[in-house]
């Protein structure tokens, strides 16, 4: 029975850290449209296209329902047990023959953005107990957890810029404009810079482009890429020198900070960064002037020295007594508290290392740079692989060679709603629901949030008979694989499992101090409003006597790195070689959704961006095919001339080049282009964290000889 009646939904936007509140209106089973919800006390009518797109999501024929074996080149719908006998065979398997670590596991960026995922997805890898664990976050954002752990004691204290109070907010590598913030949830970026200006606030950007972000900016600084920690560090030795620093008394070792950045003056950031060395006086004695706030994020996370970036920032907002305070970086007070209820562990180093380069785990997961590599040899460490909502093909360094690595494996398994570029070398393919037919509550995104808040976002539609949730995907995987070692799951693992993430997070509210429940939060569209940040140090820290430590050895010991470093770098500045950087787009979700029409319309935005000067001393012209060429890999794409970034630059953007073989779409939709990570290096990682490089990355650039647009291929799921 159908019926024309119109109805309202409100729901959570799943689809970026912004994390917006979705006002959708529904007729029977169609959607007629989809906004921004007014009343969200924390998006308050923010929504971007993503947001709009996830209609097309919900109804694209391409997107798995059932579960599909594959049959020599072929897949093959078959029915949910047979599907997880399957799976479970083909893990167990392999371990069996070869260990424990034979088996690994790589978690892909949607996985924070499903509560299921969250509350039950990481039972798989503790299951197979592999030590071959890896994630996005060592191609994203691993630097900010290890200062996160070696300054506050946990990895997810994570403070973010108060900016509704902020006078001065400082972006470094990031651009909230197409990103709406990342690992800071700050839903209506543009709304919320108005009325920054309009207390008389400035915003401040140092980027090797003029983003969207910088072109909107009171200031912007072109930075050579690479040298970001150079910039950085010049700001707290001005802080410093000039007698500036006004920490908290709970902060210890400034005089050893000051020893230790004593050489990073101004004058030689100039010099191997290109940012003027009075412009870096200016900006740190403004910062030191309070109610500052100051963030980086990719293009300083995915280089060289990340960590020295991040570190750097963390001790410039502590040491101008920024941190914790209003209008600086502040820690949010969720009403589900991951960090305070031990729900996410505190992070560790060390405690395992890869097979062939010795990199040390971090969180237990190995830096993702050495998937490719442990998979090769005569007697290669890892023989399996499950993917959950993950395309590493498309999102890590090198992925043409980590593709042949996976289809020499003797397993592969795959949680996931597409055939993407990983999982069109999967045995099985394990659907999970689409984001419209799941409960959601933001159990990462509320601990970033710029104001405290809870929304419940109850599932739009009902799920189809013959799908499956993603915690019910984990949830029978599990018990199957433990039957197949012909061992019990422990009961209070099974209580766990069996537990729908509704429950859990009841639970979760019901025991905070917030006295809420799904069922309030469900009766109030939008969520509650539990108000502005708040200062929370020193209780809130980690650490061991609750202070904090300027100088934790695991952060300065790249230090001396860079040092040795600088001849090169100012040589670097005086040469005509080129970087390359990448980029992200608003219409874009990191490597998927490249196939829905309402995101893929309009100019094209895949090309390759290099500085007219550029263009002219290589003689090449605006449009052409270029080849571009690194240490590891070549690939041809179009140029477009543009001063958006500066000379010595090129950028391309990342998850593009959806066109290897494999695969056929019913839905298929024309997106040019190639991905840039084919052209980083998976030996090139950052000292400390071992987090990929994918930013500075030396190139040439030549014309392209017989250029033709490469196949046609399948998007990618992230």
């Amino acid at each position: 029975m159908t019926t024309d009646a119109t109805t309202v939904r409100h729901i959570t936007c799943v689809l970026c850290e912004a994390s917006c509140g979705l006002e959708v209106q529904l007729r029977g089973p169609e959607i007629v449209s989809i906004k921004g919800h007014a009343d969200d006390p924390l998006s308050q009518g923010h929504i971007c296209p993503k947001g709009v797109a996830l209609q097309d999501l919900h109804t694209d024929p391409d997107r798995l329902r059932r579960p599909v074996r594959r049959v020599g080149d072929d897949f093959v719908e078959i029915d949910w047990p047979e599907a997880i006998a399957l799976a479970a065979d083909l893990l167990h398997g392999v371990q069996e023959r070869h260990g424990r670590d034979a088996v690994a596991t790589y978690l892909g960026n949607p996985n924070v953005h499903s509560l299921g995922a969250l509350t039950h997805g990481t039972a798989i890898p503790r299951t197979l107990g592999s030590k071959h664990v890896f994630s996005a976050t060592s191609v994203d954002q691993l630097p900010h957890h290890v200062v996160a752990w070696a300054m506050y004691g946990h990895q997810f204290l994570l403070p973010v810029p108060d900016i509704d109070r902020t006078r001065l907010l400082v972006l470094v590598g990031t651009n909230p404009m197409a990103s709406n913030g990342s690992l800071w949830t700050v839903p209506d970026f543009p709304g919320r810079l108005r009325k920054l200006r309009s207390r008389g606030g400035r915003l401040v950007v140092l980027d090797p482009r003029r983003t969207e972000t910088a072109a909107i900016a009171d200031e912007h600084h072109f930075v050579r890429p690479g040298t970001d920690a150079a910039v950085l560090l010049a700001l707290v030795h001005v802080v410093l020198a000039e007698g500036l620093a006004r920490p908290a008394a709970h902060v210890d070792d400034l005089d050893d900070l000051r020893v230790a950045v004593a050489d990073f003056t101004p004058e030689l950031a100039e010099a191997v960064s290109g940012v003027g060395a009075p412009a870096i006086r200016a900006l740190a004695r403004d910062v030191a002037a309070g109610e500052a706030a100051v963030h980086g994020r990719m293009g300083v996370s995915t280089q060289e020295f990340g960590v020295l970036c991040q570190w750097a920032i963390q001790c410039l907002m502590v040491i101008t007594g920024n941190l914790d305070r209003p209008g600086g970086t502040m820690f949010t007070t969720p009403a589900i508290d991951i960090v305070g209820r031990g729900l996410i562990g505190r992070g560790h180093r060390g405690r395992t290392s890869s097979a062939v380069r010795g990199l040390p785990e971090f969180g237990g997961e190995l830096p993702v740079s050495v998937l490719a590599e442990e998979m090769a040899g005569p007697t290669p460490a890892i023989r399996g692989l499950i993917t959950i909502a993950g395309n590493p093909v498309s999102s890590t360094p090198a992925g043409s060679r980590l593709a042949q690595r996976i289809a020499e494996l003797e397993a592969v398994v795959a949680i996931d709603p597409y055939i993407n570029e990983t999982t069109r070398q999967a045995h099985v393919i394990l659907p999970p629901t689409g984001p419209l037919e799941r409960d959601h509550y933001d159990l990462v995104f509320h601990t970033l949030a710029v104001r405290n808040t809870a929304r419940w976002s109850p599932a739009l539609f009902p799920r189809g008979a013959d799908q499956r949730h993603d915690w019910e995907i984990a949830r029978d995987l599990v018990f199957a694989l433990a039957r197949r070692r012909g061992r019990r799951v422990p009961v209070r693992q099974q209580v766990r499992l069996r537990v729908p993430p509704r429950v859990a997070v009841d639970v979760l509210l019901r025991t905070s101090r917030r006295g809420l429940s799904v069922r309030r939060l469900a009766r109030t569209p939008g969520g509650v409003d539990l108000g502005a940040l708040e200062p929370r140090l020193p209780e809130r820290l980690r650490t061991e006597g609750g202070r904090i430590s300027l100088t934790p050895p695991v952060l300065t010991a790249g230090l001396a790195t860079l040092r040795a470093r600088v001849p090169e770098l100012r040589a670097a500045a005086r040469s005509d070689d080129l970087l390359l950087i990448g980029r992200r787009h608003q219409r874009d979700n990191n490597s998927w959704m490249h196939n829905s029409p309402r995101l893929t319309r309009g100019r094209p935005r895949h090309q390759l961006l290099m500085h007219p000067d550029d263009l002219v001393a290589r003689g090449l012209t605006d449009g052409a095919f270029v080849t571009v060429t690194s240490e590891v890999s070549s690939l041809q794409v179009e140029v477009r001339s543009s001063d958006e970034v500066m000379p010595g630059v090129v950028s391309l953007p990342h998850g593009y080049g959806h066109r290897r073989p494999g695969v056929r779409l019913s839905n298929a939709v024309e997106v040019p282009g190639v991905t840039m990570n084919d052209l980083t290096d998976p030996a090139r990682v950052e000292g400390v964290s071992g987090n990929a490089v994918l930013n500075g990355i030396p190139v040439v650039v030549t014309p392209a000889v017989n250029a033709q647009p490469p196949a046609e291929g399948p998007p990618s799921s992230g």
